[in-house]
């Protein structure tokens, strides 16, 4: 007898980001997988949220409680209504030798949340674990999104159905700065924290900088709208106390991402401890 080592190549390595999608719709994603070797390859799929241990898995304190704010949960957000939200078609079969096989993952959420993620595993012969990819998706309720700043929620989100927060607005640097969408009457967006550390130094100041990223999401619920109007208020406020924004207005495309540069440099009177 002869002894094979069975060997695929994959398209995707470590994780497949879904983006962000319009709950209550869905987008897809191809995975190509090759078999490189000699021999035909029985093949199985497993999404790690249907395992049947993950009951038994659950029953531990989750980390941010054990550990830290730091998102190390594999099955992230689930949906309300009960269905998976990440799908893949097939989940079994051959590959025979030198051919390929393209699996379509499904994202899916019914809900608003940034923490939709699931590990799959290709799995040969139901033994040998050949690939492991990493899934992960994010869902609003309209069809734009805001990103930046330390996270000011936990990665574990509770079914429990909760209610909006009563105002759109970015906290910066201790001071609000409402992101609006004009003539909306969409819910609200989280609260967003964006941090600004000032290194005072000998030279000419040099400003702290970080940023905002607007976007928009393909949707076919609003696809007769081209793109979305954003715009940042109390900037003269902000002015005063030493922010500055580089983007006050404008229209992001959809499928795009608009990135703001926020800086800040403490006004003359303020004092280093302050």
């Amino acid at each position: 007898g002869r002894g094979v080592m069975p060997s695929t190549v994959c398209s995707v390595e470590d994780v497949l980001d879904m983006g962000y999608v319009v709950a209550g719709e869905k987008v897809t994603a191809t995975v190509k997988i090759q078999n490189t070797s000699t021999l035909t390859l029985r093949y199985a799929v497993q999404l790690e949220s249907l395992s049947p241990t993950r009951d038994k898995d659950r029953q531990r304190l989750p980390s941010f409680i054990t550990s830290s704010l730091r998102r190390t949960e594999i099955v992230g957000t689930q949906n309300y209504n009960g269905l998976s939200v990440f799908s893949i078609f097939p989940t079994e079969g051959e590959i025979a030798a030198g051919k390929s096989q393209d699996f379509i993952v499904t994202f899916s959420p019914d809900h608003e949340s940034l923490y939709y993620s699931d590990r799959l595993k290709v799995v040969l012969f139901g033994k040998k674990i050949a690939h492991v990819i990493n899934l992960k998706g994010a869902a609003r309720a309209h069809p734009m999104f805001v990103e930046g700043g330390i996270p000011l929620d936990v990665p574990i989100e509770s079914l429990a159905v909760t209610l909006p927060v009563s105002s759109r607005e970015a906290l910066v640097g201790g001071n609000v700065l409402p992101l609006t969408l004009p003539n909306s009457t969409l819910k609200p967006v989280k609260s967003i924290l964006l941090v600004l550390e000032y290194i005072e130094g000998e030279s000419s100041p040099v400003p702290a900088m970080t940023e905002l990223k607007v976007g928009a999401i393909q949707s076919t619920r609003f696809a007769s709208k081209k793109g979305v109007r954003f715009l940042l208020d109390s900037l003269p406020l902000l002015q005063r106390k030493g922010f500055a924004v580089d983007a006050a207005e404008g229209t992001v495309e959809r499928g795009q991402v608009k990135r703001i540069r926020v800086s800040w440099v403490p006004p003359a009177d303020g004092s280093v401890s302050d």
